[in-house]
């Protein structure tokens, strides 16, 4: 999609191109052998963590670095894989977040190294971690007589596994003697400790354009890979291109005479005749209140300033040498190739930081993002991306009927799909979904010695999340007897018998029950015209909570006087495979599949006394689904 123009209250636009050039131009001055981690904390300065992180990554990047696990978090939902590494002290209240999502946290103090390993323990898994060191910033992160604590501390800790050692320049752009001091002194730390972990670092941009940091494996780009100088040296000696560009329209255009006010307090005064345009954005988009009287805006071509007191909503601009200016006409608020229109520059008018003026840019506004001229994606006006477990399940429940309206383009529809939906996935109660995955199940029948009966055995077995240290398997002789059964969490396998059969082992027995290889211990019990056979073992308290494979092998009998053998799915399933050996004098044998979810026509596949049918195994299955073999 080609550039275009938008009439908007306000939006942004982020080159992706320039992004990437500035990366180049980076890595160009840095190490031969360095490598770099991308920081995308506070939404990549504003820019958008995820479109930022996948240029990173394509560039070379080999982590992402955030400021807090919630920003990890976010980036894992978007589904990246790759190391994210915590900057800032971590909570112990967020040890949880960090160890579910995989998140590598700073360490700077024993108590909290502690607590994490206690919780590793507690889910036999190892976290991987950085440790900070202060080297002269005097922020966070840890002095050399408590680094040399900690590492003793974590020596002893064994469910931590150290990955990364950094820390990080106070004055890389403008103190190049403390800076020298400040490496010497971590390298020195180093290597009295002797320290060799995989990842150490120390330069951030303005110490990897400055030359600081070359010798060691990784380094850090943040504020200069958005194009924005943090000190008036680094334009001679590298080229950075502005990333971000907050645009906005022209809503009213007003006159007003020599000695007229402006704005609240009356802060402004005309010196004369005075034209000015009313811009929809205000301090609450992000447009800085201290550029009150000061802030300078770009209408086409022209530069305007500001007049007035920036208003939560609003500003205006001084357009009475501005030449023909209409409503709708497009305003630079920050960006574009102007000097004066740079983050930097806008912020040094009323001594403030580029930092911070791009963190809080746009709160209101849409971002679209372009490749040169190209338009790639764009994101909503709300930055924080959809995470479903941060919602209650009535909120859910509106998410997703809402959803689903919007798509069918009905409410009524809209109502009936999502109430057909929580019907069938819960049983009308609010219940976690649980699904099987690699469903596989083979029925065979052969002689069983009596003229009347089928030997049937089958063989069942999935992957599923263990959620009690046993389950059930039950068989009935009627469907109102079993059907009390497709209710319970419990049952994993139920099989329907014959009614002229009375329940008993000899008609209906498990001959292998199997959990991730352990042989089960059953119990037989009848209960409600059903038989129930409870498969436990010692062992399965430790696999609670985790995905394990099910095998299920039973012998029993089926009336050779029917003609067909039905198979059901009655779970969410992901991926199937249902298998039926028969004897030849059966034949032939039509096969009949039932199948709702991604894909509706399943493979069908005959041997010569085999009929199979599989879906893929990335495919959903919904449940009621199933196949029918009629002879």
């Amino acid at each position: 999609m080609a550039k275009e123009a938008f009439i908007e209250r306000s939006w942004v636009e982020v080159d992706l191109a320039a992004f990437r050039a500035n990366l180049r131009a980076l890595k160009a001055k840095m190490g031969a052998e360095q490598g770099f981690i991308q920081i995308v904390k506070a939404d990549a300065y504003g820019h958008g963590a995820p479109e930022i992180a996948r240029i990173s990554l394509s560039e070379g990047a080999v982590a992402l670095g955030v400021a807090n696990p919630e920003e990890g978090k976010l980036l894992r939902v978007q589904g990246f894989k790759e190391p994210i590494l915590i900057l800032s002290p971590s909570l112990p209240c967020e040890i949880p977040g960090i160890l579910d999502h995989e998140l590598w946290p700073t360490l700077s103090d024993t108590d909290f190294a502690r607590e994490l390993d206690h919780a590793c323990a507690e889910r036999d898994i190892r976290a991987k971690v950085s440790l900070k060191m202060d080297s002269g910033m005097h922020r966070s992160g840890v002095l050399a007589d408590g680094f040399t604590e900690l590492l003793a501390t974590l020596d002893k800790l064994p469910n931590l596994e150290l990955q990364s050692v950094f820390s990080h320049f106070a004055a890389s752009e403008s103190d190049p003697d403390f800076s020298q001091a400040q490496e010497k002194e971590f390298l020195a730390i180093l290597k009295k400790h002797k320290v060799k972990v995989p990842w150490i670092h120390l330069a951030n941009s303005a110490a990897v354009v400055n030359g600081f940091g070359k010798s060691l494996p990784l380094c850090r780009l943040g504020i200069l890979s958005f194009g924005i100088y943090t000190h008036p040296s680094q334009k001679e000696k590298i080229d950075l291109k502005p990333v971000m560009t907050f645009k906005s329209t022209v809503a009213q255009l007003k006159e007003i005479p020599a000695g007229a006010t402006v704005g609240y307090n009356r802060s402004w005064k005309a010196t004369r005749p005075t034209r000015y345009a009313v811009i929809p954005v205000g301090y609450a988009d992000g447009y800085d209140f201290l550029l009150s009287n000061r802030g300078t805006v770009a209408l086409k071509g022209t530069l305007c300033s500001v007049i007035g007191r920036v208003s939560m909503d609003m500003i205006c601009l001084d357009v009475t040498d501005a030449g023909r200016v209409e409503i709708g006409d497009e305003v630079v608020l920050l960006g574009n190739s102007a000097e004066e229109m740079r983050a930097e520059n806008l912020a040094a008018a009323y001594s403030g930081s580029a930092y911070e003026l791009l963190c809080q840019v746009g709160r209101r506004a849409k971002r679209y993002y372009y490749d040169g001229q190209r338009l790639v994606t764009s994101s909503p006006l709300s930055r924080r991306e959809f995470v479903s477990s941060d919602y209650p399940d009535s909120k859910l429940n509106q998410i997703i009927k809402a959803a689903i309206s919007q798509r069918v383009n009905s409410e009524e529809m809209g109502d009936l799909i999502s109430r057909d939906i929580l019907r069938v996935f819960f049983f009308n109660k609010d219940r976690e979904i649980l699904y099987r995955r690699d469903f596989r199940h083979h029925i065979s029948f052969s002689d069983s010695g009596d003229p009347h009966f089928w030997r049937a055995a089958t063989t069942l077995s999935f992957s599923k999340t263990l959620q009690n240290d046993y389950f059930t398997v039950a068989c009935a002789n009627s469907v109102e007897a079993l059907k009390a059964y497709f209710k319970r969490r419990d049952v994993e396998y139920r099989w329907l018998m014959d009614s002229n059969f009375e329940l008993s082992p000899e008609v209906f027995s498990l001959s292998s029950v199997r959990i991730d290889g352990i042989e089960l211990e059953t119990k037989l019990h009848f209960r409600n015209a059903c038989m129930e056979i409870r498969c436990s073992h010692p062992r399965l308290r430790d696999l609670v909570g985790h995905e394990v494979l099910f095998e299920i092998d039973t012998l029993t009998l089926y009336p050779r006087n029917s003609h067909q053998l039905s198979v059901f799915i009655t779970e969410l399933t992901h991926g199937v495979k249902i298998s039926f050996s028969h004897p030849a004098e059966l034949e032939p044998i039509e096969c009949v599949p039932i199948f709702a979810g991604q894909n509706k026509y399943p493979r069908v596949s005959t041997g010569k006394t085999t009929i199979t049918v599989s879906t893929k195994a990335e495919e959903w299955v919904f449940p009621k689904s199933g196949v029918v073999f009629a002879y």
